[in-house]
């Protein structure tokens, strides 16, 4: 499509055949011969007043909107609207910018707010003798022709109908015009009693007359700055057109994106309800878990318990080693004391101790009775039995194996369980179980006859 510099102002408005009727076109030929420029002839009535952006175009038959034209030139405004000779217009359309086709087209004139005042009957581009070629179109095609001529002729129908009623509407407004003007003349013998009284209120008058001087230059550039914002909103009207079919655009991939995304949440509600089954499983193995450990604290703290009942009897069993660790210190004090004092005796008789028999047991053995070795006996017999225990009275420490007076022994005893201490002869080492007490001490007892 060709067009001339500038794109003229257009709207998306369907057709609306009331105003067709404003603008007229003139000698308008059936057909126009290719190569050569078109001029276009129009009437503009009196009930249209052009302005600067009206254009006039070339459009293909059955358009619906002003932006479908196929070129277009600007009008050019009348010296004088008024007069009835410059009501008659045309312009010229250059045979560069026309249609190259045989298809049927007509002229529209569309005002500076994209809506059409005016149409003409359809006509096509072709060569004078393709008469002759058309006497052998088809029938179809002739068919077709007669229903597009019979289209044009109810559209020509129905704009002499509209021309009727538009002539009609101009005779009601010629009487509404006199009636008015008579009004305007009564008003202007008002205005001459007005005017009397504003000379007698003349400086006031002329105060106000300033100010609407002001207000009225105000009115006449906020009136062009007015033009200059409507110019601008068809502009962003028509950016706002074409971003709202961006948006149609984007609400349609929304809502593709919204039944994935339905899609999607059915999807995560089935996945969810499955962990929650499985949150309530581990929310069972938690609480049997949590009895597990109740358990396990239980244990310990019984275990916890016993040993410190273990350290407690830990710590006796110290201080009784501690107590038998004192009194081997002493017994053995007391057998060096014995065998000094024997030693001396033997010496003081004339016999070498190495050389007897036999010799006095050790205190480790527990020797206390009288050595037979001895000639005239030993004098300090009855001062060992009353200083040392006898030997029916002597025991063994079952963990030291030292030898122990009677009342230690029965102390250990007390702390250990009887199962677990054993009886050891001082003399021969044999060992007896605690529940051989009686034999144990029989045993010893033989070591002495």
């Amino acid at each position: 499509m060709e067009e001339t510099v500038g794109d003229p102002p257009t709207s998306a408005v369907l057709l609306d055949h009331c105003h067709f009727s404003q603008v007229i076109f003139n000698s308008v030929e059936k057909f126009y011969v290719p190569g050569g420029d078109v001029t276009c002839y129009y009437t503009l009535t009196e009930h249209f007043t052009p302005r600067r952006k009206d254009w006039i175009g070339i459009f293909r038959v059955g358009w619906k909107t002003t932006r479908e034209y196929y070129t277009f030139m600007w009008v050019t405004l009348p010296v004088d609207p008024n007069n009835v000779s410059t009501k008659q217009q045309e312009v010229q359309f250059k045979a560069y910018y026309l249609p190259k086709d045989d298809e049927y087209y007509q002229f529209c004139y569309v005002d500076q707010d994209g809506l059409v005042r005016g149409a003409s009957i359809p006509f096509q581009f072709r060569p004078e003798n393709e008469e002759d070629i058309l006497v052998v179109t088809t029938q179809g095609e002739v068919e077709e022709i007669e229903q597009s001529n019979n289209e044009l002729r109810k559209e020509n129908q129905e704009l002499k109908d509209s021309c009727v009623s538009l002539q009609k509407q101009n005779s009601d407004m010629q009487a509404e015009l006199q009636k008015k003007q008579e009004e305007l003349e009564t008003l202007k013998s008002i205005n001459k009693k007005l005017e009397q009284k504003v000379e007698e209120q003349k400086d006031i008058w002329e105060t106000e007359l300033l100010q609407l001087k002001e207000q009225n230059q105000k009115l006449s550039s906020e009136n062009e700055k007015m033009g200059v914002r409507v110019d601008q909103l068809q502009a962003q009207l028509s950016t706002h057109e074409k971003e709202m079919e961006k948006l149609v655009q984007e609400a349609q991939d929304k809502t593709e994106q919204l039944e994935y995304l339905k899609k999607e949440n059915g999807q995560l509600f089935l996945s969810l309800k499955e962990q929650r089954k499985h949150q309530q499983k581990l929310e069972k193995t938690v609480e049997e878990l949590k009895q597990q450990e109740a358990i396990a604290t239980k244990k310990e703290q019984e275990l916890t318990d016993e040993n410190f009942d273990l350290s407690k009897r830990l710590s006796e069993n110290k201080m009784i080693c501690i107590v038998l660790q004192r009194e081997k210190e002493r017994l053995e004090g007391e057998n060096d004391l014995l065998k000094r004092d024997n030693f001396r005796l033997m010496s003081y008789m004339g016999l070498d101790f190495d050389s007897l028999p036999f010799q006095v047991p050790t205190s480790d053995q527990g020797g206390a009775g009288q050595n037979p070795g001895l000639v005239f006996g030993n004098p300090y017999f009855g001062i060992q039995e009353s200083s040392a225990p006898s030997l029916r009275t002597i025991k063994k420490c079952p963990t030291c194996k030292s030898n122990l007076a009677d009342d230690v022994f029965d102390h250990i005893s007390q702390q250990h369980p009887m199962e677990t201490l054993s009886l050891d002869c001082p003399i021969c080492d044999k060992s007896f179980s605690a529940n051989e007490k009686q034999i144990f001490e029989d045993h010893v007892f033989c070591h002495t006859l």
